[in-house]
């Protein structure tokens, strides 16, 4: 019998659309781009992301009957990934445009399609609890991620969230199941916002930027979770635990490609690490060096670094 897999995401899948053009439209201008296709998704990227740095992983998502659905299959065949991708006749695979700049920034759009259709019973109860880390986001059916994060943590599993697309209807009680919460600012400030008695109704993305690390961390105590990691971009990220918090640097690298899948190639690094070192930090860390590399490669699941990219590039630091 295959042992279980260590790392098991649950989530979301979808066909990419990217157009590549010099600078966003504005409102209402029409620009030339070029269009290229892949796969992503935040679920399915965190997954391919996690896998390829030697740690068995396994994905469960959702898809139409369509050929983009066949071609997922193949593609996690050839990674030597786990997949359990739920079949739903009646919707497409979920789909995602990608708008991105010659700096290397994006605007997505994205149609959710069966992955709002991802139900309790299509995900394997034996994989959560045989699992060290169940992650999970808010890209695919809300109810079936919250039974995903109680049933995993009530296992012994480490439960990651990241709230990502954060959701005007999530229930602030969602995070009563999880071990480790990893938002970006706007995310982060969208929470603090629903969390009641923090003090922080008003509060913004630009606001943060005011905030040293020690009034960061107070914000972070206040939400309910055990580990809060905000994704910083650029200037890395900030993690607080109970009595201590810890900024990590980003990691420096020659060119900026594509930021599509950076945040995503961060929690999957951070699944990675921690299974391998069991440390917080340390894993944080793998992350936000497993996001650099990603960045200087086109696509999202596509740019994921692999274990040999990742070692060489750490060696490469020292």
């Amino acid at each position: 019998m295959s042992p279980s897999p260590a790392v098991v995401v649950v989530g979301s899948l979808m066909q990419d659309l990217t157009l590549r053009c010099a600078e966003f439209p504005l409102a209402g201008q029409t620009v030339v781009g070029r269009l290229s296709t892949g796969q992503g998704g935040k679920g399915s990227n965190q997954a391919i992301a996690c896998g390829r740095l030697g740690v068995r992983t396994a994905f469960v998502g959702a898809a139409g009957e369509d050929a983009f659905a066949r071609e997922v299959e193949g593609f996690y065949r050839a990674e030597k990934t786990l997949c359990r991708l739920a079949r739903k006749p009646k919707h497409s695979t979920g789909t995602a445009v990608i708008v991105l700049n010659a700096a290397g920034q994006n605007q997505i759009v994205i149609e959710p399609g069966a992955n709002a259709r991802l139900a309790v019973r299509d995900v394997p109860l034996a994989w959560l609890a045989g699992a060290k880390v169940v992650m999970t986001q808010l890209e695919s059916n809300p109810a079936t991620t919250a039974h995903v994060l109680r049933y995993a943590r009530r296992h012994g599993a480490i439960t990651v969230l990241n709230p990502a697309p954060m959701r005007g209807d999530l229930d602030p009680g969602l995070l009563r199941a999880v071990d480790v919460l990893i938002p970006n600012e706007s995310e982060f400030a969208a929470l603090v916002r629903l969390k009641p008695g923090t003090r922080g109704r008003g509060l913004g993305e630009a606001d943060l930027a005011g905030f040293d690390g020690e009034a960061m961390h107070g914000l972070c105590r206040r939400i309910g979770v055990p580990t809060v990691i905000i994704t910083l971009g650029a200037r890395g990220c900030l993690v607080s635990e109970p009595g201590v918090w810890t900024l990590v640097s980003a990691r420096r690298v020659s060119r900026v490609v594509d930021t599509t899948g950076a945040g995503d190639a961060f929690c999957g690094g951070f699944a990675a690490g921690l299974v391998r070192t069991g440390r917080v930090v340390d894993a944080a860390k793998f992350g936000t060096a497993v996001a650099a590399l990603s960045i200087t490669k086109p696509g999202a699941a596509f740019a994921m670094p692999t274990k040999r990219e990742i070692d060489r590039f750490l060696r490469r630091a020292k």
